[in-house]
């Protein structure tokens, strides 16, 4: 089946943030997703899509319902376990899913239902799979997330952070893997997240029009091009696409070889502390967002400009007295802080130590 022709993701003017937002979780799913506040017309869902087009197809058992990955047998659900346990694997390529949840989703709709009737009958699970099912391994995208039911979005939420989804009824259960990328946008004038909501979401970017008339006259220029003449329009942007696609595929290959030291952690546990922060939750999205643009970028070990960065995504909901809407964050203002915070801690002697020690144990000399 052919591809629907999308927008492609570096040709989108701008929005820098955002666009980082994405990779980073494209890079390391882990990380927990991204949700993206903004005005209408600011390409929230447009670069959703085209971060799904960016990822490489997927490699799971024939016949899979969940999308299962053959070389991650304690991921599978019951039903490839009771195909594949005991027979020679069988394998297809598909498509990295890009899954639409509307916001009049039901619970069932989302998890999945048991034919509890079939189940006692037969003594058969029988499991309708759900959205989650659908989006594993892949992109699931929730527009206008705000204005979806609370225990909607805390089951989407769960699903995220433990990468299973369990139905449970009548003492009847299934599970299957339930790993993806989560993406929320929302126009915070049409209501707002509870707090609570707003933390379990790794990253949040707030974003707005462009106002320099040069980005807007590219956006226009760009949107009509590629209305015209679509397969056209992303010919012209292939190479930058490929180029980009491989990156992240290189990265998310090696992002769980990214080292980091005690230096780092003391470093992002003192600038989380120092803004007020309720929790642990930021300190690990930082970490694992540093390791994630480390790998981008090529490195073997995590640095303070990855600390800030990531930091730049993971802490403005979590602010603890500020409006969200007053609450950006910028690169300058976070690497003062931790300079401040390193400073106060000791972090940066401690840093000096450690390298001398590694240096000692490698035989090699501090440069």
């Amino acid at each position: 089946m052919a591809r629907r022709a999308v927008f492609p993701f570096t040709a989108i003017v701008n929005q820098e943030r955002m666009k980082r937002a994405l990779i980073l979780n494209a890079v390391s799913p882990r990380i927990g997703g991204v949700l993206i506040r903004g005005e209408r017309g600011t390409a929230k869902s447009t670069a959703a899509r085209a971060l799904a087009a960016l990822l490489p197809d997927i490699t799971v058992l024939a016949g899979s319902r969940f999308n299962c990955d053959p070389l991650r047998p304690d991921e599978w659900s019951d039903d490839s376990h009771a195909r594949y346990d005991d027979q020679p694997l069988e394998t297809e390529i598909r498509q990295t899913p890009f899954v639409d949840l509307p916001v009049s989703a039901t619970e069932d709709r989302v998890v999945g239902t048991l034919d509890i009737e079939k189940a006692i009958k037969s003594g058969e699970k029988h499991f309708e799979p759900g959205i989650l099912a659908s989006a594993n391994r892949g992109v699931l995208y929730v527009d206008e997330v705000n204005l979806l039911d609370d225990h909607v979005v805390d089951l989407l939420l769960d699903a995220a952070a433990m990468g299973i989804n369990i139905v449970e009824r009548e003492g009847i259960s299934f599970s299957h893997p339930s790993k993806f990328i989560l993406v929320g946008t929302m126009n915070p004038e049409e209501g707002d997240l509870r707090p609570q909501l707003l933390d379990r979401f790794a990253f949040s970017v707030q974003i707005e029009g462009l106002e320099d008339p040069e980005d807007r006259v590219a956006i226009i220029e760009r949107r009509i091009a590629f209305e015209v003449d679509p397969e056209g329009f992303r010919h012209q942007w292939a190479s930058n696409e490929y180029d980009l696609s491989r990156r992240i595929a290189n990265a998310r290959d090696r992002v769980n070889e990214i080292t980091y030291s005690r230096r780092d952690l003391m470093s992002i546990a003192g600038l989380v502390s120092s803004l007020n922060v309720d929790g642990h939750r930021a300190d690990l999205v930082i970490l694992r967002g540093a390791q994630a643009h480390a790998a981008l970028q090529g490195r073997s070990r995590i640095t303070d400009e990855d600390i800030i960065l990531a930091a730049e995504l993971a802490l403005p909901h979590r602010v603890r007295g500020r409006v969200f809407q007053d609450s950006v964050l910028s690169a300058s203002e976070l690497s003062e802080r931790l300079d401040e915070v390193q400073g106060e801690m000791g972090v940066s002697e401690m840093g000096e130590r450690e390298e001398e020690a590694e240096s000692a144990a490698t035989g090699k000399k501090k440069p």
